[in-house]
Formats: structure tokens, sequence, C-alpha cells
């Protein structure tokens, strides 16, 4: 007797994860993932339909913000389990006939995946039977430059995803591993940074009593310093 979890059972990657790789056929051609984007990162999102207002509503916001995310090195690359033909004939209605919050003669030129199988919605995890056995949920994988995966963040079918946020977790992510420093709840670029724990109780004691330049402590385990945004953008 099979039980109702088993069918029901989800496999996805994980967060530090060599991104699955794969061949697909795409808007913009055939693409092998991650090898075509290696030394870039990468923003891999599904949705669960062509031609439905949620996912069209996305598109813009994705189209319209592709030369900030380029200017962060990072590469857009979507996904839904419709056709390549649906996929030409919706992006071309989004350019020719949908305007949303202002936006409108919106071009999208990053490419969109044709899953008609679902072997690759499947392969991430954004198949989740409980929410649809037909569509993909709305995944967003953040994938570094080395092939690793670093975040994920999920949305259900009927929830617009927060750009913003998406945006704020890719600097994050970057800032992390560039500064070496940990970001605080709500961090916003340009805000106090966490700094790493003292490696020696001298380090400890310079830093409680504020003679570690730049840095301040609210308690011996909770240290931060200033990371100006200038300095960010510098990076």
């Amino acid at each position: 007797m099979i039980m109702h979890s088993e069918v029901f059972s989800v496999s996805l990657p994980r967060i530090g994860d060599i991104a699955p790789s794969f061949k697909a056929e795409t808007t913009q051609g055939t693409i092998h993932f991650p090898d075509d984007y290696k030394g870039k990162w990468i923003l891999f999102f599904s949705h669960p339909a062509d031609f439905t207002p949620v996912c069209t509503s996305e598109f813009i916001t994705f189209a319209s913000l592709e030369d900030e995310f380029s200017k962060l090195n990072t590469q857009l690359v979507g996904l839904s389990v419709d056709g390549l033909y649906s996929h030409i004939a919706w992006l071309r209605t989004i350019k020719e006939k949908i305007e949303f919050r202002g936006l409108k003669d919106v071009e999208v030129r990053f490419p969109l995946i044709e899953d008609i199988t679902m072997e690759i919605a499947r392969k991430y995890g954004m198949i989740q039977p409980n929410e649809s056995s037909t569509k993909a949920v709305r995944a967003v994988f953040f994938i570094d430059p080395h092939s690793t995966i670093r975040a994920m963040i999920y949305y259900p079918l009927s929830l617009g995803r927060n750009f913003e946020e998406l945006k704020r977790v890719l600097i994050g992510l970057q800032t992390a591993d560039q500064f070496g420093v940990a970001l605080p709840a709500d961090w916003q670029p340009g805000e106090d940074v966490i700094v790493p724990p003292a490696n020696s109780c001298g380090q400890a004691e310079k830093r409680m009593n504020g003679q570690d330049e730049g840095v301040y402590c609210k308690d011996w385990f909770f240290c931060m310093k200033p990371l100006p945004l200038e300095e960010l953008e510098q990076r």
C-alpha cells in the first residue's frame, strides 16, 4: 500500500548543493545550464503558466529590471511547463498589448525554458502536487558564479513575487561573500553589518572596549560596523 506522503513527496536541491545541470530549448536558443553562465550569478525562476495574469505582471517586472540585475553580474533564466511556441506568443502579447504599473512595450530578452515534460521542474522541486500537479510553483533559486545554490524562495500560484526582496537577497549574498560579514534582520544596502565573532579573547576585549577600529558591540557576541552604500557600489 502506498502512503499519501509517498505519493506527494517532492525532491528538491538544497542550499549548498551544486545546481543540477540540464540542456534545454529556450526563447533565446539552446542553453546548457548552469555551465553557460559560470562566472555570473543566476536567478533561476519558474512560473505556473503562460497567458496568466500574475505571471504576466511578474515577467513585465523581471524584464524591466533586467539591466539592474545585469549590473549585479546576474543572469535571469525563467521556466514553465509550457511549450516554446506558447512562450513566444505570450511574450509577443506582453510586448504588444500589456501595460502594468506604467510599464508597457516591454520586451523579455532573457531565456524562458520550455519544459513540457516537467523534467527540469521536477529536478528543481518546482512541481509540488499539494499546490498543483500540472503547474510549477513560483520558485526562485539564487545560484552563485561557482554554480552553487545559495538561497531559495518559494511562492504559491496565487501570490506574485516581491522583487525588492529578490534584489535585497541577491545584494546581501554578494555583500556577505565580498566583505566576509553577516547581515541583520531587514538589512538594506548601506546599513550596518554584523562582523564575524572575535577569533581570540584579546580581540573580543578590544572590541568591547571600543578599540577595534570601526567596530562597535552590543555584547561580546553581537558586534557590527558601518558598510556605506558608496563602498558597496565600488565593488
